[in-house]
């Protein structure tokens, strides 16, 4: 799937089911800004945060959480003057561990599903893909 108007402007949704490189390729015709956190080394909720920021470019955080990280990605701003302003997110190899188990990935993803609503009511799309590390 190439077409980005073919995915919902505020989506979190499994990578698997899209193609990454052609993902990149219509953010990059529509001016949409790509951030990219690559999880892999990541153990724990801390470990996905900080992965998350580095990935990202984010500021050191003041405070740690969930909720910081919230703060952080809805202060973001797309490409300036782009026809179709928005993001295009890769979190890739999030764990499945003991420290970091489903309910914190919902968890996660639930911070990210509220980014979009955010960027959605001030027409800015925001598009989330995301895989699983199962083996971590």
């Amino acid at each position: 799937m190439s077409n980005l108007s073919n995915i919902p402007p505020h989506a979190v949704l499994p990578l698997q089911s899209y193609d990454r490189n052609a993902l990149r390729s219509a953010a990059a015709r529509a001016e949409q800004r790509v951030l990219q956190a690559d999880c892999r080394g990541a153990t724990d909720a801390d470990s996905v945060l900080g992965e998350i920021a580095v990935g990202f470019s984010l500021p050191a955080p003041g405070s740690a959480g969930f909720e910081a990280l919230y703060n952080r990605v809805t202060g973001l701003q797309p490409v300036h003057d782009a026809d179709e302003p928005g993001f295009v997110v890769f979190l890739e190899n999030l764990p499945e561990t003991a420290a970091f188990d489903r309910k914190a990935r919902d968890r996660l993803l639930d911070v990210f599903r509220d980014a979009a609503d955010y960027f959605f009511d001030r027409q800015t799309a925001f598009r989330v893909f995301y895989s699983v590390d199962r083996k971590a």
